[in-house]
């Protein structure tokens, strides 16, 4: 294989007195005047450290188990593999009870602009509600409404290393954090382990704009890693593009999620649901996760063309609906009984010849 590395796009680094803006328009607010001087010394070593690239400002020896054991790495990335690796035990233990990852998709909350909870949020308590009153489940619910109201909480977008060599993708996400950009306070790495210890994943979401919510979509992105990313940053020594072209001719594409079961629920009020829900399928499918059954794939409309005013008022009549969301639960279960007893799917044991 050629391993050419292309070039030639902008330099997108600041000049000392751009970043110095950027930096302390985090401290707008004039209850920070008195410590200006502070500030000022805080944003000197910030910008020394945006210089350097510090990266990763503290690294260990990688050890044993890596292809290079004496390659400096990130301590948060190997606190970050070492979570994955307790919830993949838990995921193995056949004496816990089943994990059942729920995702409330849904940036809407009453806790910040919109003033209201969303629709999404009270389907996924209605999941959640069916788990619990089920014996040997353990539900799980990931609100992905705290990226709009939460301090702090980000998911940071995926920067498509997968595209130059899925060996330069590495499983958990290497790119982030990143401290010389600021690039910090990443939430994938809490939730990387709650996929891997997840027996069942159920995804509710609504429709915006024909397409998934930005925080689901933000949080599919950087699922990436998870379908065939490289487990070994040494082997790359880190982000070195021409390195992981060199390893990708024999890539094995490890499936870190294969086998797992879903559930998927879209809602939207006009267009979309539909297609949102095949959206969704299709890449959980193409990971090698499984779908429960036809009854925990469901998509529907609420409140057709009618007020969004009055939408929740339209949900509370919609029965039917919450009935099919606690129906979608219980396929989950049952899918979920027959992948922790070891069935396999028809088919799941033949090579895959498009493996990319």
């Amino acid at each position: 294989m050629t391993a050419n590395v292309r070039k030639g796009m902008p330099d997108p680094r600041l000049s000392m007195e751009e970043f110095r803006k950027r930096f302390l328009a985090r401290f707008y607010d004039p209850a920070f005047a008195p410590m200006a001087d502070d500030l000022e010394r805080i944003m000197g070593i910030a910008w020394e450290a945006y210089q350097a690239g510090r990266k990763a400002p503290i690294t260990v020896a990688a050890g044993d188990g890596f292809a290079d054991p004496d390659y400096q790495l990130s301590t948060q990335w190997l606190e970050a593999r070492a979570a994955i690796d307790r919830a993949n035990a838990a995921h193995q233990d056949p004496s816990l009870p089943a994990n059942i990852l729920i995702i409330n998709a849904s940036p809407r909350t009453e806790h910040t602009c919109p003033g209201e909870m969303s629709k999404t949020y009270r389907l996924a308590r209605t999941a959640e509600q069916t788990f619990t009153e089920l014996a040997g489940f353990s539900p799980v619910v990931l609100d992905l409404s705290r990226l709009t109201s939460e301090y702090g909480r980000e998911i940071h977008p995926c920067k498509a290393c997968f595209s130059t060599s899925p060996a330069l993708c590495h499983w958990p996400c290497s790119c982030y954090p990143n401290h010389s950009l600021g690039q910090s306070l990443d939430w994938m790495n809490e939730i990387y382990p709650l996929w891997v210890a997840a027996h069942g994943i159920m995804i509710i979401s609504p429709v915006h704009w024909y397409q998934a919510p930005s925080v689901l979509k933000l949080m599919i992105d950087r699922l990436v890693c998870a379908d065939g990313g490289n487990p070994d940053p040494s082997t790359t020594h880190g982000k070195d593009a021409k390195r992981a072209k060199e390893l990708e001719e024999n890539w094995p594409y490890p499936r870190h999620l294969a086998g797992r079961v879903f559930s998927i629920v879209t809602h939207g009020d006009s267009a979309g649901a539909e297609n949102v829900r095949r959206a969704l399928a299709d890449w959980l499918t193409d990971m090698h996760l499984r779908p429960a059954g036809d009854t925990a794939l469901v998509d529907r409309y609420i409140g057709y063309f009618k007020p969004y005013a009055t939408s929740h008022a339209d949900l509370d009549r919609d029965e039917a609906l919450f009935i099919e969301v606690r129906h979608a639960a219980l396929t989950l279960s049952e899918a979920v009984k027959r992948y922790r007893a070891g069935e396999r799917a028809p088919g799941s044991d033949l090579p895959d010849p498009r493996p990319k």
